[in-house]
């Protein structure tokens, strides 16, 4: 079943295709949008699952080259703990909703119906269908351009990253340049144990400085911990306060 014309998504889709240089190929481009909920009850249509394969390696691959060359002193352990700071389900997401990713994904009506086009998991998965698409239209030279040019401001954030090479750490020892406290974060945590989700917010001098979310504590407790140094490196402040029941300190 083809999908219907949408003038919005027809524009979305342009521009995409100018940006990540796929308009040679529309056929590819509407393959790496299409999400398996959309396939399925279009009767088995083909899925960009097998691009999102490709467009993972691929980044994986530019991005560990890059910070391999950038930083000749770095050992093994720090270089692969930078390129996950930078190749990541957040940092894709937050790059696919820049470019208006979640507004041309193929989505089932069950999908459609549950806000899959803000799915953090959804946006990443589609962005790397998407490199995939771009790797085979292209090749690879110009698809690593186009990949440094899309990540080139997470890849020099990688490199101010703390001793620690973690977000958790980076932010402690930032917190603490700047006179803001220890980090607090409040953890939460919902549905079965069987699926729990966890979300974690980071409060500083009585403020919240970053949120996160994640399928375990430690990876809500990254994301948040990714929001507030970004927030507080790049100026754009803190939420007001609020008031959570339970608080875990972390040093």
């Amino acid at each position: 079943m083809a999908p219907e014309i949408d003038p919005a998504r027809e524009r979305v889709i342009a521009e995409l295709a100018d940006l990540l240089g796929l308009s040679a190929d529309a056929e590819l481009l509407d393959l790496a949008l299409t999400h398996r909920s959309f396939a399925f009850e279009s009767g088995g249509l083909p899925t960009n699952e097998r691009l999102e394969f490709l467009g993972d390696a691929v980044l994986g691959l530019v991005v560990t080259d890059e910070l391999y060359r950038r930083h000749p002193e770095r050992a093994e352990g720090e270089l692969a703990r930078m390129r996950a700071s930078v190749v990541n389900a957040r940092s894709l997401a937050e790059l696919a909703a820049t470019i208006g990713v979640g507004g041309a994904i193929l989505l089932g009506k069950g999908e459609e119906a549950t806000g899959g086009r803000g799915k953090s998991s959804i946006l990443a998965d589609t962005m790397e269908a998407l490199l995939g698409a771009v790797y085979l239209t292209v090749g690879f030279a110009d698809t690593r351009r186009r990949i440094l040019q899309l990540f080139s401001p997470l890849i020099e954030r990688a490199g101010q990253l703390g001793a620690g090479l973690d977000w958790k750490t980076s932010l402690q020892e930032l917190a603490s340049k700047r006179d803001l406290g220890v980090p607090r974060y409040v953890v939460t945590a919902t549905g079965p144990d069987h699926a729990r989700s966890f979300s974690a917010a980071i409060e500083l001098s009585g403020r919240i400085w970053g949120r996160g979310e994640g399928s375990a504590k430690r990876h809500a407790e990254q994301q948040a911990a990714q929001a507030a140094w970004q927030a507080i490196t790049e100026g754009s402040g803190p939420e007001p306060a609020a008031d959570p029941e339970s608080v875990e300190q972390t040093g």
